[in-house]
């Protein structure tokens, strides 16, 4: 098998790490491998490829959608970035909890986002390219987030201030992605 999967406290979610076989030329590893997904009991389909390109203190997120809903595995390939994953699957024991993980091209590591997860991400390095494999495509009509202050999500943003030097009042968002209702706003609606 070439892909390790890491089971993270969020049933479902996992960081799948490649093995990179490198030499004095560079490296070589497969970032997906359906065979070995199927072995770890995970059957998706992926339909769409998606890549973005941030500078440092873009954070994008929480997103997702409440139709043609997506499983993602996501990975930088330049850069660096911190990844969640917000379970909103109302009857999950770790509903309204999230996992958080730096991704980078140095660590390779991607996150497997499962349907019924919100996600975002904070960018840590200008020019970072954030790539993703979605089992669904876009329906502009489902679009969904949860706002990415919501302070009943519990994220440390002042500890992600102290190690990375990134203030939320300072990071880069989009005005869609302010206006997001807090988690609690969007339970009397969620359809997962």
């Amino acid at each position: 098998m070439s892909l390790n999967f890491i089971e993270t406290e969020i049933k479902d979610c996992f960081i799948v790490e490649p093995q990179a076989l490198g030499d004095e030329r560079g490296f070589f590893m497969e970032t997906y491998s359906e065979k070995d997904f199927l072995t770890q009991g995970i059957g998706i389909h992926f339909v769409q490829d998606n890549q973005s390109l941030s500078g440092r203190g873009v954070f994008r997120g929480f997103h997702f959608q409440t139709q043609n809903t997506q499983t993602k595995l996501v990975r930088v390939i330049a850069g660096s970035v911190l990844d969640f994953a917000i379970d909103i699957r109302k009857d999950s024991p770790t509903y309204g909890k999230y996992i958080m993980v730096e991704l980078s091209w140095k660590n390779k590591r991607q996150l497997l986002v499962p349907k019924g997860f919100a996600h975002g991400f904070l960018t840590l390095e200008d020019d970072t390219e954030f790539v993703y494999k979605c089992d669904d495509f876009y329906n502009p009509q489902a679009d969904g987030g949860i706002l990415y202050t919501d302070s009943g999500l519990w994220i440390n943003w002042e500890g992600i201030q102290r190690e990375f030097g990134l203030r939320v009042e300072e990071l880069l968002v989009s005005e869609k992605d302010k206006k997001h209702p807090t988690l609690a706003e969007f339970h009397t609606h969620n359809p997962f």
